[in-house]
C-alpha cells in the first residue's frame, strides 16, 4: 500500500499542472497566455533577488497537437530580474532581440509581465484542430553555485562544494499547461 500511495504522489508531483485561470489568447498575429497560475518568483531564487543578487529564468512556451504529443512550435526567452531593495519592486529584462524592460513591478505584475512577452506567432498553430500549450519555467543556476575546475583542491574549496545546497534547491522550476484549444475559437470570441 505504502509503495501504492509513493507512486501516486510522484505522479502527481511531476505531471504538469492543469491551469484553469491560465487564459489562451489571439494578440494581432500572435498566440499569447496570460493569467495568474505561474508563480515562479519563490524559493532560493527569491531569497538571493531579496538579498541584492541578478536571477534568470527562462520561461518557454509550448504548442503540442496533443497533451503530450508532437511540437507543433516552441519559444524560449531569457528573463533577468533584480530587486529594488529600498522600493520593494521588481525589474525584468527580458533578453534576446528586441530586448524590453519593466521597472517598478510587484511580484505577480513581474511574472505577468514575462507571460505577456511570451508569444508564438499564430500561423504556426494549426486553427482548424484542438491543441495544447505549455508553459515551463526554471530559474538559472547562480554562476558560483558550480566548483570551479581550475582552482586548486583546497581544505577551503572542500568546505565550500560540502556546504552548497544541492543544485535542485537552487532551483525553481515548474510547468503549467491548458487545452485543448482551438485558434478558430479564440477568434470567433474576439
Amino acid at each position: 500500500m505504502r509503495v501504492l500511495w509513493l507512486l501516486v504522489t510522484a505522479i502527481i508531483v511531476n505531471t504538469p499542472a492543469l491551469a484553469e485561470n491560465l487564459k489562451v489568447r489571439i494578440d494581432g498575429d500572435r498566440l499569447r497566455v496570460s493569467g495568474d497560475a505561474i508563480h515562479f518568483l519563490t524559493g532560493r531564487p527569491l531569497d538571493r533577488l531579496h538579498n541584492g543578487a541578478v536571477v534568470t529564468y527562462v520561461l518557454q512556451l509550448t504548442v503540442r497537437a496533443e497533451r503530450a504529443g508532437r511540437v507543433l512550435s516552441r519559444l524560449a526567452e531569457r528573463f533577468t530580474f533584480s530587486y529594488d531593495l529600498w522600493e520593494e519592486k521588481f525589474a525584468v529584462t527580458k533578453q534576446g532581440v528586441p530586448s524590453r524592460s519593466a521597472s517598478n513591478l510587484s511580484p505577480s505584475g513581474a511574472e505577468s509581465w514575462c507571460l505577456d512577452n511570451l508569444s508564438i506567432p499564430a500561423a504556426q498553430v494549426p486553427a482548424d484542430r484542438n491543441v495544447w500549450l505549455s508553459v515551463d519555467y526554471e530559474s538559472e543556476e547562480p554562476k558560483d553555485a558550480a566548483p570551479n575546475s581550475d582552482s586548486p583542491l583546497t581544505l577551503g574549496t572542500l568546505i565550500d562544494i560540502f556546504s552548497r545546497r544541492p543544485r535542485n534547491d537552487q532551483q525553481v522550476h515548474g510547468s503549467v499547461e491548458i487545452g485543448p484549444v482551438s485558434l478558430d475559437e479564440l477568434r470567433k470570441k474576439k
